[in-house]
């Protein structure tokens, strides 16, 4: 039997199956849209043809992030938060923090023993110190989301973007590209703007050692080197690391999922 952790975020929607040897056996994931039954389907469909298998061999669903409860068929909800720090932990048990930053908000977790949260903090108030910023700053710049990055990691002399403000920060951004910057430049620039947010919300939880990042946007490599030349510890980034979430919600999930088999077990 498979166990599925469905992590329904505002970007996308992401899917992890795990084997009876809490193994991953396949991941997949879909653009999220308004009907979150219909995208966790087209997740989970995903993440079975990525292991080979069918749908009909997942025994056990967690779902978690905004549309968590919006899953008829789910056997469990949990928060994208407990879902994450679990995920962080298992692929790096030494980090102490984790740094999520997603389409919709960024926000900073300490962990204690066994990946469980400490303390945490967000930033929700602007789409400046999220994910979807990026998205729409690549669309002024007329370059891909795939191609930043790279590009960033290519600036020589990046431009501060000051605004905490995503509207004012397009303001600047235009005013960059007006005046000649380089896009290599204005890219690297808006990394440091993320980075320079990110350590606000490190700080606030107590940084003081490694920090695991997490979410869509580090894979980008421009933000990874903007991180580690900011917060100056190391930087612990997952082979795919936004579905750190999805793995972590398939974790719990299968540990629910056993506790209930030992349970019926006994009571047996």
């Amino acid at each position: 039997m498979l166990i599925a952790g469905i992590d329904i975020g505002s970007g996308t929607t992401k899917c992890v199956l795990l084997d009876e040897d809490r193994g991953v056996r396949g991941r997949g994931q879909v653009k999220t849209k308004a009907d979150f039954e219909k995208v966790s389907c087209l997740a989970m469909e995903a993440a079975c043809a990525d292991a080979g298998t069918h749908a009909e061999a997942v025994g056990y669903i967690a779902t978690t992030g905004l549309g968590r409860y919006a899953v008829p068929f789910r056997d469990i909800q949990i928060t994208d938060l407990t879902c994450g720090a679990r995920g962080a932990a298992t692929l790096f048990p030494d980090a102490g923090f984790v740094l999520d930053i997603g389409a919709q908000c960024s926000r900073a977790i300490r962990l204690r023993d066994g990946g469980k949260v400490k303390e945490f903090h967000m930033n929700e108030k602007c789409a400046a110190g999220s994910g979807g910023f990026l998205e729409r700053a690549a669309k002024y710049l007329e370059v891909t989301v795939a191609d930043i990055g790279l590009m960033s990691k290519g600036a020589t002399r990046p431009q501060a973007i000051s605004s905490v403000c995503a509207v004012l920060a397009e303001s600047e951004i235009i005013n960059h590209i007006s005046e000649g910057v380089t896009v290599d430049n204005i890219l690297r620039g808006i990394h440091n703007s993320l980075a320079d947010r990110a350590l606000s919300l490190l700080k606030r939880v107590g940084m003081d050692g490694p920090v695991t990042f997490i979410g869509g946007v580090a894979r980008q490599e421009g933000m990874v080197v903007a991180l580690k030349d900011k917060l100056g510890v190391q930087v612990n980034v997952p082979d795919g690391p936004e579905y750190t979430t999805a793995l972590g919600a398939a974790l719990l999930g299968f540990q629910r999922q056993r506790k209930m088999a030992t349970t019926a077990a006994h009571a047996a």
